[in-house]
């Protein structure tokens, strides 16, 4: 089997592919993440997930076949971009934002294979319950809202804002599982490989 490499610093992007069974290498690539102007959403974490599959292949020093896998995602709420927040008055700022509405994440996924790329991007709707302002600075003192789009973590203390969702958990974690299960079952990378071992 070829081997896979997943270009993304994340661990809750390598805990979602170790959980359905797929063996890989994480490495890093590192890629300018400014939106271009007038950039709709959907295609900005497209064009990154690509990019980073790129910048991942560039790193790997591999005689055979290879694939490696690239992941973005946005939290984007009435068609802005909100990204990793800068300090916590921007955390806060976002968290204020999206109090008491329904926000899109968009998470795109690349798998790259020599000069071949296909691309998917998943749409989830989040809503969140009202949010006070004591409340945002203390999930800002958590540390956890540090390093992550939108300035929250569904899988983690950032649940509690989470009163709905519509599309997929996983997507918003940072993985949409489904779909890169059938994006890599397109380039011969089974899941589940541990059982077809046995």
């Amino acid at each position: 089997m070829k081997p896979l490499y997943l270009a993304s610093g994340s661990p809750r992007r390598r805990e979602l592919l170790t959980q359905i069974g797929v063996a890989f290498s994480a490495i890093s690539a590192d890629i300018d993440e400014t939106p271009l102007p007038a950039e709709l959403p959907s295609a900005y974490v497209e064009r990154l997930a690509r990019g980073k599959a790129e910048a991942g292949r560039r790193t790997v020093n591999c005689a055979r076949p290879f694939c490696v896998l690239g992941a973005d995602t946005a939290v984007v709420l009435d068609g802005k971009i909100l990204g990793k927040p800068v300090d916590e008055a921007d955390a806060c700022a976002m968290l204020m934002m999206l109090s008491d509405k329904e926000h899109e994440v968009l998470t795109a996924i690349a798998v790259l294979e020599g000069e071949r790329c296909e691309s998917r991007v998943v749409r989830s709707l989040v809503r969140f319950r009202p949010i006070s302002r004591e409340e945002a600075a203390a999930y800002w003192a958590s540390g956890e809202p540090g390093d992550k789009a939108g300035g929250y973590g569904i899988q983690g203390l950032g649940a509690v804002f989470v009163a709905g969702l519509n599309g997929s958990y996983s997507a918003v974690v940072g993985l949409p599982i489904c779909e890169t299960a059938e994006l890599l079952g397109h380039f011969g990378i089974p899941c589940w490989q541990n059982l077809n071992a046995q």
